[in-house]
């Protein structure tokens, strides 16, 4: 969905809340996998914690751990897209949770700071497969062939943002190298815990490009099952702790 002015979205967080959201053009849309990391989060963490979400689009991840009390104010979010910082700003305010939102790449706005708790959702699929989607109209993705390097760089660094028994989220979408980038998270924390997964249609946007897609497969760059007349996909969300010094 390409956005050419200022909108309101509303985006389900299940089948009984729903958040509405300031959006601009070159903002991330909340997706299936925005919901599949806030109900890992949500799982696992019980208590308030410091919370940083890394691409942090509109806000939606903090925003639904903030009215679930999960979170301590403030909320700290990040994104590459001045779009989405002044989105994101907007949006903590409506819903009346303080936040300290800043513009930058990767953990480059908080050298020197550290969180219980960290949530990456910057993109990780394949730059092919990303270039020729819906997802990305005008949102930057240097992910990579197989989808593995910006994903990598966060894991590798994420253990120095970390406080003592801190959680770091991630997810992986199998339009990526999955194994790659797992075993980059197996190198850089002792524990590396599956939390949630969804398995998903190749949106038919995606399927003009099954030479491509096919291809990708065949080199280990994505994972792809066909099955029954249909391409099948997932995402999946994993939480590591206990970074390997």
């Amino acid at each position: 969905m390409k956005l050419r002015e200022r909108a309101k979205i509303k985006f389900r967080l299940n089948p009984a809340e729903e958040l509405e959201l300031q959006t601009l053009p070159d903002v991330f849309m909340p997706n299936a996998t925005t919901n599949l990391l806030i109900q890992a989060v949500k799982n696992k963490i019980t208590v308030p914690v410091d919370v940083l979400d890394l691409g942090c689009g509109t806000g939606v991840v903090g925003i639904a751990l903030y009215l679930k009390k999960l979170t301590n104010e403030p909320v700290y979010a990040s994104d590459l897209s001045a779009s989405a910082v002044t989105c994101s700003r907007e949006n903590f305010e409506n819903y009346g949770c303080k936040a300290q939102v800043l513009r930058g790449s990767l953990f480059g706005p908080w050298i020197g700071k550290k969180f219980d708790v960290i949530i990456d959702d910057i993109s990780g699929i394949a730059q092919g497969v990303a270039e020729v989607s819906p997802w990305f109209q005008g949102v930057p993705c240097d992910t990579g062939v197989d989808g593995v390097d910006l994903v990598a760089e966060i894991i590798r660094n994420a253990p120095q943002y970390l406080n003592e028994a801190g959680h770091f989220f991630f997810p992986l979408l199998s339009l990526s190298n999955v194994d790659k980038i797992l075993q980059v998270a197996k190198q850089t924390f002792s524990s590396v815990e599956l939390v949630g997964r969804q398995d998903w249609p190749l949106p038919a946007e995606l399927k003009t490009y099954m030479p491509l897609l096919r291809k990708l497969s065949e080199s280990g760059s994505i994972k792809l099952e066909e099955k029954f007349g249909m391409v099948l996909c997932y995402t999946e969300v994993y939480c590591a702790t206990n970074p390997i010094l």
